[in-house]
């Protein structure tokens, strides 16, 4: 399973994703688009949404920190 995070520093719902995966020692890799504008562009273009966070789990795309999306899509008991 891939997990991709777009998210930026400073945003809180951002966090608590992060550290809601970290919790539930799901692997994921972390974009941060306030520094790479390209990565930027792609999640505007997975997404349709420029707000922060957005997480594309083996191509399904969360909008925002949806604990419940997050725990159906992952597996999480």
């Amino acid at each position: 399973m891939t997990v991709t995070v777009y998210s930026t520093p400073t945003c809180p719902f951002c966090n608590q994703l992060k550290t809601f995966l970290g919790e539930n020692k799901i692997e994921f890799t972390n974009i941060d688009v306030s520094a790479d504008q390209e990565k930027a562009q792609e999640m505007i273009k997975l997404s349709g949404q420029m707000g922060v966070p957005v997480t594309d789990i083996d191509g399904k795309i969360i909008i925002g920190f949806d604990r419940d999306k997050l725990v159906e899509l992952l597996g999480i008991k």
